[in-house]
């Protein structure tokens, strides 16, 4: 299906499911980037089954809502495109933010998600300084705009050693991203639950994917989740960093090729 935009959010709805078996696939992109984040996911993964991909409120072609976003909020509006979709039960995938976005959706229709793919992130509650250093952050993204905090993370995103096309596609995410929507959500996303007890209590598998460069979530927060999980695989993909869908997408593809062969044969 082309790129279409109904009834809030834009997205990517690609594929048909080739078989009964092949559940459809849903991507939840991170911060500061959009649905392309994804692409060569979508392109891998079309081929066999009902790949969606939205860009989150804020970002990308989807409105912007100043304030504060929860992530909450995100969640609903993600299980409402599906409801619009006419999607029931998928695979749930997202990447650092995302990732704890798919989290939130699991603790509010566990019943649709058949199984979880976080990728570059983390479960826990953010800290009083990591409070603060979001609300900082939020302020000085509406002062300046996002080009100066894209020149300054790009290589923390990617690895210095990571393509230089994949690394002009994150830097061109970044600066796209409205202001408004990139504050919005880290305001929201500072008063975020704690699911690390959550994760405890998911039963359905579950891949954790990591950089093994990522300096923002560290390849020993992805041990910790793979630990609290009850059924879970762990992959670390080296040479690496906070993008490994991106910097690595061979790689990460095989390995969540894998492991949704694994969940399709569950239903």
């Amino acid at each position: 299906m082309a790129t279409t935009s109904a009834p809030f959010l834009a997205y990517d709805d690609k594929g048909r499911d080739s078989s009964t078996r092949a559940l459809p696939l849903v991507l939840v992109h991170g911060h500061p980037f959009d649905r392309t984040m994804w692409a060569p996911q979508i392109t891998a993964f079309s081929a066999t089954r009902r790949v969606i991909a939205p860009d989150l409120r804020g970002y990308g072609e989807s409105p912007v809502t100043p304030g504060v976003t929860p992530l909450e909020v995100f969640a609903g509006d993600i299980a409402a495109l599906l409801d619009a979709l006419g999607v029931g039960e998928f695979v749930l995938a997202g990447l650092s933010m995302g990732g704890q976005i798919v989290m939130e959706c699991y603790r509010q229709f566990p019943e649709r998600i058949r199984g979880l793919v976080l990728a570059d992130t983390f479960p826990a509650a953010e800290t009083e300084e990591g409070r603060r250093a979001r609300g900082a952050m939020a302020d000085r993204l509406l002062r300046e705009g996002m080009r100066g905090y894209a020149d300054e993370v790009l290589y923390k995103m990617v690895a210095p050693y990571s393509d230089a096309e994949v690394a002009a596609h994150v830097h061109r995410m970044m600066t796209a991203t409205s202001p408004e929507g990139a504050a919005a959500a880290l305001r929201g996303r500072a008063e975020r639950p704690d699911y690390r007890e959550l994760l405890t209590r998911v039963t359905v598998p579950a891949l954790v994917v990591v950089g093994a460069d990522d300096e923002y979530t560290p390849v020993s927060d992805a041990e910790a989740m793979h630990a609290a999980l009850p059924d879970s695989t762990l992959r670390v993909i080296d040479s690496a960093a906070h993008l490994p869908n991106l910097e690595r997408a061979e790689e990460f593809n095989g390995t969540m090729e894998t492991f949704l062969a694994r969940v399709d044969d569950q239903r």
